[in-house]
């Protein structure tokens, strides 16, 4: 019994994503395939971070996830370019125009989780993860437009939050997996 009260729950890194509906997922994976056939780098789930990587117990990620869900409303995201960042998990992305909704989203769910960022949320849905040359990145984003012509005016509900296990350190993402989510409404 001693040996119970002494020990800590286990821990996971853990992130929170705004999913798109299955048609615009649908849509952005082609679209990241076609991306990762050329560039290389792992598969994942089209999704926007919500909450960044925060280390919790099993038990307490999902509490918090739930209450975080709560009250919560579906949005709007919105494309505003194809960008490209300057680490593996910002390698491509679609750079999501940063509306009040999108914003208070990210606020909510990061102050339920005591999620403090380093730098100011910037909304995106990644296309590839990768370390590649800047020139490598301009032809990646260049084709990206060509692949989808329209991905820069592309408009989408977000009516569902998923929390996944998401270990940074694993850049293949295989270990990454969806502990729970929930649906959102709109108001």
């Amino acid at each position: 019994m001693e040996g119970e009260r002494g020990s800590s729950p286990t821990k996971h890194w853990y992130s929170v994503w705004a999913l798109p509906s299955d048609d615009v997922r649908d849509r952005v994976k082609t679209l990241m395939d076609g991306l990762r056939s050329e560039f290389g780098g792992p598969e994942f789930e089209p999704h926007i971070t919500v909450v960044g990587a925060i280390y919790l117990s099993d038990e307490d990620a999902v509490q918090k996830f739930r209450s975080a869900c709560d009250g919560l409303k579906a949005y709007t995201a919105t494309v505003e370019s194809v960008s490209t960042g300057t680490f593996f998990y910002q390698c491509v992305f679609l750079l999501l125009h940063p509306s009040p909704e999108v914003v208070e989203a990210s606020s909510h769910c990061s102050s339920h989780f005591g999620y403090k960022n380093s730098s100011s949320y910037m909304p995106h849905m990644s296309l590839i993860y990768g370390d590649i040359t800047d020139e490598e990145k301009k032809k990646a984003r260049e084709k990206a437009v060509i692949l989808d012509e329209s991905i820069n005016s592309l408009s989408f509900p977000v009516t569902r939050l998923a929390l996944y296990k998401t270990d940074v350190g694993d850049k293949t993402t295989k270990s990454w997996e969806k502990v729970t989510d929930c649906e959102l409404i709109f108001s």
